[in-house]
């Protein structure tokens, strides 16, 4: 991008501000709003603006975008995969997902992730960035062109979950402005009811996360019921204890209302057995919580297997024998490579090394 920074990064007042101090009313700065969401991306094209504005603005600012590299539809045609290039090569994934409700797209938050955990593709090679509110707004935009939305103003995608690559909260300033920005009226509109964000369980940004006045539906991956279990699984979970989290995990509630989601990916033999849905029930059986409960992907190389049915369904079984809400995730793309990571993975393995731009 060199020295010109990406407009989509400035909410639709900090336009009008830019607008202004470009010597044109702010009124304009509410026109370029409105093609920006509309998925437009180029100056060019805001048709209702005179040239010297858009020479301006193009001389100032780019719009930035994410480049569909590789899409992959599942044979139901429920699921979509994004392979995206960033400006500076970087990778990241996206994936919409169709339900009765919605099209919902689940986004990267970072390129790469720190936290560690054994089950994740994504996490492998560790944290390469984060991502800028810019970066993040224009998967949005580009699953809206994808889909046919460009140009008339449609919200194709009506559901945002901050489940892709990275650790929401460990870009927290970035991701808390991109969730404020979309769901601005002026923007894309988009509910904060109907945002998701997961979290490994950082426990000071989801007790910040809680006085934001933004209420969001939490969720916390879990999967596992004590302290020595999780830090076997998720190395990142040795800074905080899983009373801890429960804890801050009320405190989200009491803040907001909303009912914290507690994500439970089962692995053959590691963590779902009767013994652990039993501990489980008991750590929160007095909190008014859910447990989405999900079959674990298969990852080569990974070291644990899918849960065999029976097993899950016992599970299940014996978490509602406990009191706890527990619903099943719905599998989605599995015949697309259902974990995520697992598409760029493949792409560069059989990168070559050249430059992708």
């Amino acid at each position: 991008m060199g020295t010109r920074m990406d407009i989509l990064d400035k909410s639709p007042a900090e336009i009008v501000e830019i607008l202004k101090q470009i010597g044109e009313q702010g009124f304009r700065g509410k026109q370029v709003v409105n093609w920006l969401y509309k998925g437009i991306e180029d100056f060019d094209d805001m048709t209702n603006l005179p040239m010297t504005v858009r020479t301006k603005l193009r001389e100032r600012y780019v719009i930035g975008r994410v480049n569909q590299m590789e899409k992959i539809v599942s044979d139901k045609g429920d699921t979509i995969k994004y392979l995206c290039l960033l400006h500076d090569d970087n990778i990241i994934e996206d994936v919409v997902m169709g339900y009765d409700y919605g099209n919902t797209l689940c986004l990267s938050t970072q390129v790469g992730c720190r936290m560690g955990c054994s089950f994740c593709e994504s996490t492998r090679q560790g944290l390469i960035r984060n991502l800028e509110v810019g970066e993040m707004v224009a998967q949005v935009l580009m699953a809206n062109t994808d889909m046919g939305t460009v140009g008339t103003g449609e919200r194709n995608i009506r559901n945002i979950v901050l489940m892709g690559s990275g650790e929401p909260l460990d870009n927290y300033d970035n991701v808390v402005k991109f969730l404020r920005l979309i769901h601005d009226p002026e923007t894309l509109n988009i509910g904060y009811r109907n945002i998701t964000l997961s979290t490994c369980g950082l426990v000071p940004g989801i007790r910040r996360l809680a006085d934001e006045d933004m209420p969001i539906t939490l969720a916390i991956s879990l999967h596992a019921p004590n302290d020595k279990l999780r830090r076997r699984i998720m190395p990142a979970a040795s800074a905080y204890g899983i009373l801890e989290i429960v804890e801050a995990a009320k405190y989200y509630f009491e803040r907001t209302g909303r009912r914290v989601s507690f994500e439970y990916s089962l692995m053959d033999g590691i963590n779902d057995g009767s013994d652990e849905a039993m501990e489980l029930g008991k750590l929160l059986g007095d909190f008014p919580c859910h447990v989405n409960v999900i079959p674990i992907n298969t990852i080569e190389g990974a070291p644990y297997n899918r849960s065999p049915e029976a097993r899950i369904q016992l599970f299940e079984k014996n978490l509602r024998s406990a009191g706890i809400q527990v619903t099943r995730r719905r599998e989605l793309g599995q015949d697309i490579g259902g974990a995520c990571g697992q598409l760029k993975s493949g792409y560069l393995n059989d990168f070559d090394g050249e430059s992708f731009s």
